[in-house]
């Protein structure tokens, strides 16, 4: 019986996948530039001719990755995608982002580790002047509301602290108490029940 155009699909994901977290162990591991597209191909145990079937290029596929995982932990930003941060969702999102690196731990830690070697890094500037003005421009104005004197600085703040946490924890999961740290850090940034809030809402 021949195969359906569904179960065509999740060969090719499959197959992509594979070549995808081959090639982020190997930039992790031996880093970007002495990684070839034939140590990949070798390493995944395909030909290059098929992993040239779902990457043009090594820059396609660094891109990909980086584009993959940015999206997935921005998947966990504003919700509804109204372009207005609640107090939930702010819960959702801090408790989210380090639930997706808690649960598959290696992946983020080899991903970290490519983001910072100089010609990755670049991939990852890139993605970031893409996003960064719409994050900044939601969180400002979730600050803003709750009275927080400098919103932007308050957001810039916060998302120093993130990316900071997630970096000690995979560093050091064993010993890294998340749990606590991601309450302290809702405790601290969420701004619930600010003044300026109380105040518009005894108006």
């Amino acid at each position: 019986m021949p195969r359906t155009e569904n179960q065509y699909e999740k060969i090719r994901e499959s197959k992509k996948k594979l070549i995808m977290d081959t090639a982020l162990e190997l930039f992790a591991n031996q880093g970007y530039y002495p990684t070839s597209i034939s140590i990949i191909a070798k390493k995944a145990g395909i030909s290059k001719g098929l992993l040239y079937n779902y990457f043009k290029s090594k820059e396609d596929l660094i891109k990909e990755i980086i584009n993959r995982g940015i999206d997935e932990l921005l998947e966990t930003f504003d919700l509804d995608r109204d372009g207005v941060l609640t107090e939930d969702e702010f819960d959702y999102l801090v408790h989210e982002n380090f639930r997706l690196i808690k649960n598959n731990i290696q992946h983020w830690k080899l991903f970290f580790a490519i983001s910072m070697q100089p010609p990755v890094f670049k991939v990852v500037k890139e993605r970031i002047s893409e996003f960064m003005p719409k994050y900044i421009n939601i969180m400002a104005k979730y600050y803003n509301k709750r009275g927080v004197s400098n919103p932007v600085t308050e957001a810039l703040f916060f998302g120093a602290v993130m990316d900071g946490v997630s970096l000690n924890y995979v560093a050091d999961p064993d010993k890294f108490p998340l749990e606590e740290i991601t309450q302290k850090i809702i405790d601290i940034f969420s701004h619930k029940n600010s003044q300026k809030e109380q105040h518009e809402e005894n108006k």
